[in-house]
């Protein structure tokens, strides 16, 4: 007769190929039922978008089969819980697992279209995910989204009113271009630009979700300390492009980043115009930015490349038209972006694995 005990020392064989850690000690085991016929049991892994989720799977079955019984029946239901460090007591996003940050040194490297993607193909796993527009002064998520004459409603809540996010996609959507006329600039100094930030996260009703992504103005000033200082990040994913003008200003993101008195992990190097692709030759590849840039600046502070995304005329069409191009299923491009999601959501898990809470650190730290 087949113990419990039998298929947990059979499980301790297989390893989570980014924690290092094999899954009984990682409680990635549930609901363990030995039958006559068959075993079976739950593998809960660390995010939805898991790159690795049947390769782990076909692990655990082998290794059933290679410590247990070589013939019996095996039956691996595959679920996931996204991991997060949140400190219970936090009171900023309290339902929210992980706050990302999406930044670059400089403009025009695409940020936004990027983190349009993201959070569409973030959600597209399945993830609770949400998107935060915090580009005070040139906020472009509510064309990309469809919703440039949109306004949130304002519910009270507690006896507090409280602004909900729009639904589009599936995806929680707030934006500053939300509240204020398009066609006008903004001529708010720093702390003004701040304050209104942090409206944005305190007066908003977010509700549940395993991912916000806040699409961060370019550059390295004040938004992006506000940010450090008032809100428990888990980590920053940076933006360039494979031009050295691009690469210089990233370069000075990830050392702002990794700052003593700013403390935010860099999850990794996104590089954007990797190449362009031709709609009608599908096959070829341009390097009209430079070539492996963003791969070499990886490499440099020793960050994980995360994505490399091609030009396409159809990404830059769909953005025009409020639709992310990941939306469709066999776009070219789209396919970039979900790998670029899987990857995102991989050094998210690592992070929440190996290393310390998120810190918000004091405002007089800086």
């Amino acid at each position: 007769m087949i113990t419990k005990e039998q298929i947990i020392n059979a499980l301790r064989h297989v390893e989570d190929p980014d924690l290092k850690k094999d899954l009984i000690t990682l409680k990635m085991i549930e609901n363990i039922d030995i039958q006559k016929d068959k075993i079976s049991f739950t593998l809960v892994l660390t995010t939805p978008a898991c790159p690795l989720k049947g390769k782990m799977k076909q692990d655990c079955i082998d290794a059933i089969h290679r410590h247990v019984d070589s013939k019996i029946p095996v039956e691996v239901e595959v679920t996931s819980r996204v991991t997060s460090r949140r400190k219970e007591a936090e009171e900023v996003l309290r339902g929210v697992k992980n706050i990302i940050a999406i930044a670059s040194g400089k403009g025009g490297v695409g940020k936004s279209t990027i983190a349009a993607n993201l959070v569409v193909a973030l959600g597209q796993t399945g993830a609770r995910v949400g998107l935060l527009d915090a580009d005070i002064y040139g906020p472009s998520v509510p064309m990309m989204f469809g919703l440039p004459v949109a306004r949130p409603d304002v519910v009270q809540i507690d006896g507090k009113p409280k602004v909900i996010p729009i639904s589009r996609h599936g995806i929680q959507v707030l934006s500053i271009g939300f509240f204020i006329d398009a066609s006008q600039a903004l001529i708010w100094r720093g702390p003004m630009a701040s304050n209104a930030l942090m409206q944005l996260f305190k007066d908003v009703e977010w509700g549940e979700l395993d991912y916000l992504i806040i699409d961060t103005p370019p550059g390295t000033g004040d938004i992006h300390l506000t940010l450090a200082q008032q809100v428990p990040m888990t980590g920053v994913a940076i933006v360039t492009t494979p031009q050295e003008v691009a690469l210089a200003d990233a370069r000075k993101a990830i050392t702002m980043f990794r700052q003593e008195q700013i403390r935010v992990p860099v999850l990794g190097l996104i590089e954007n115009m990797s190449w362009f692709t031709p709609a009608e030759l599908p096959e070829n590849r341009y390097y009209i930015f430079g070539k492996e840039g963003g791969k070499r600046l990886a490499e440099e502070y020793h960050i994980p490349l995360l994505g490399q995304v091609p030009v396409v005329q159809s990404i830059c069409e769909s953005g025009d038209e409020g639709l992310p191009v990941t939306l469709t299923e066999n776009a070219p491009g789209s396919l970039a972006f979900r790998q670029m999601a899987e990857n995102v959501a991989q050094q998210i898990a690592i992070r929440n694995a190996l290393y310390p809470s998120p810190v918000r650190l004091c405002q007089n730290t800086i």
